[in-house]
């Protein structure tokens, strides 16, 4: 039995196929394949528009700075995208960024992939802010608030390294999602293997494999469980603009709202916290939600100009 696709599996191919329809222009029989390609799943539809986006987006960069290569040009090729895998996000004003050396940030509700010197892609989540750092030696990222996902280009000679606080996660050639919380650091390893420990601390590092989650703290060892598929993949739905909700409380669910929106949801009826919740809900639709709640639940809701009450 085949592994379902995942996101990223769409993401590349689709990108894959922007590449071939691009070599070969006016090929009906390669436009008629890449047409039954998008047909066959939902999700690949967007991702086809979103690499296609992409691609334009390169080419017009290329031919307005022919006279004068630059940075962006010179580094991010066409090419270079496809093998990266870059994809626009549907949440926010997602953009493409060639970075080291600088600090970068997101405003609340935009989700940012950048691609960085060395060939490996960072996607930082909603009120996040990092500052990237690299040199002939080695590769570190100092992640000083929010959450970000990395696809790490493999470089034994360079070390790549997050710092969050005192927490460290090591990575070479992998994917990985880091998250700063109030008590600790939360790590989802999809891809290959990361190395989590907090500096200073007397307990040893941690080996996280693919398909496990770690959690940080400064003064205790490393927490680290198994994550089946289906959670990795929901726990970053924020990639695609998404919030899933697998029987979150009610008050988890509103408060990973308000990371992403100006408009707050209030819940003024404490019996309703607890209650759990399921679905799947665009990042800037607060309304949807809410709606959703009074449906399941029952609980009236007010909606306002800057204010969503329920309760």
């Amino acid at each position: 039995m085949t592994s379902p696709e995942t996101a990223e599996d769409i993401e590349e191919a689709a990108f894959a196929w922007i590449a071939r329809l691009d070599r070969a222009p006016g090929d009906l029989e390669l436009e008629a394949e890449a047409a039954a390609w998008r047909a066959a799943d939902p999700r690949r539809e967007g991702a086809f528009l979103r690499a296609q986006a992409i691609w334009l987006k390169l080419d017009r960069a290329s031919q307005s700075e022919s006279a004068r290569p630059n940075v962006f040009t010179s580094q991010l090729t066409r090419r270079a995208a496809v093998a990266a895998g870059l994809a626009i996000t549907a949440a926010g004003a997602a953009s493409l960024v060639m970075a080291s050396g600088k600090s970068m940030s997101t405003l609340r509700g935009e989700v940012r992939r950048v691609s960085m010197p060395d060939g490996s892609v960072m996607e930082l989540n909603t009120q996040s802010r990092v500052h990237i750092a690299m040199t002939n030696r080695h590769r570190v990222l100092h992640l000083d608030q929010g959450e970000a996902w990395f696809h790490v280009f493999k470089d034994p000679q360079r070390p790549f390294v997050v710092e969050i606080g005192r927490a460290r996660v090591q990575a070479i050639g992998t994917a990985f999602s880091v998250r700063r919380r109030d008590e600790g650091v939360e790590v989802l390893v999809t891809e290959g293997v990361v190395e989590a420990w907090a500096e200073g601390a007397s307990s040893p590092h941690m080996r996280l494999p693919a398909g496990q989650k770690g959690f940080i703290r400064e003064d205790a060892p490393v927490l680290a469980r198994l994550a089946a598929p289906e959670e990795l993949e929901r726990r970053l739905a924020w990639r695609a603009g998404r919030i899933d909700l697998a029987g979150e409380t009610l008050s988890d669910a509103v408060a990973e709202f308000n990371r992403y929106n100006s408009r707050k949801i209030v819940v003024t009826d404490e019996t309703l916290t607890s209650k759990r919740f399921f679905g799947v809900f665009r990042v800037d639709d607060p309304e949807g939600f809410a709606r959703s709640v009074h449906q399941s639940l029952g609980a009236p809701v007010s909606i306002s100009a800057d204010t969503i009450v329920i309760g």
